[in-house]
């Protein structure tokens, strides 16, 4: 029977957990104080650099293991700029090319409205007695 991805991320994580921890207490030589003493130098802040290397090392073997693990259970793992290929649209959809606005599926797409005059804004001229209006909700906050 086949795996969801969650149960396999679960699996792997788990793993991941118990190799590191099991590298802690390696590290730490079977003394107690020690073992406490880096536990408690880990937060949220501490970097790759500021672990025991021996915990560094179970890092990157469940990394190692991790993608092994993942692509013989079936999943691709690409770099971040790779894309999967698309399956291609339906026909006769707004189809989106460029901005935000989608175009008409059978026709070009509209060029400029005309020229503009001087004293217009990007979307031409302000309607008249909208100068001062305030805006925003009504009423008192």
């Amino acid at each position: 029977m086949n795996k969801s991805a969650t149960e396999v991320m679960q699996e792997i994580l788990f793993a991941a957990t118990i190799d590191a921890i099991m590298a802690l207490k390696a590290a730490s030589k079977g003394l107690p104080n020690t073992l406490l003493r880096d536990l408690n130098a880990i937060h949220a802040n501490t970097t790759h650099a500021d672990l025991p290397p021996e915990l560094q090392a179970a890092i990157a073997a469940s990394v190692r293991s991790a993608f092994a693990r993942l692509l013989k259970e079936g999943y691709s793992v690409a770099p971040a700029g790779a894309q999967a290929p698309r399956a291609p649209r339906p026909q006769g959809e707004l189809v989106r090319r460029g901005g935000n606005r989608p175009e008409r599926p059978g026709g070009p797409p509209r060029g400029p409205r005309g020229p503009r005059r001087e004293g217009d804004g990007p979307r031409g001229p302000r309607p008249p007695g909208r100068g001062d209006r305030p805006r925003g909700p009504k009423g008192p906050r």
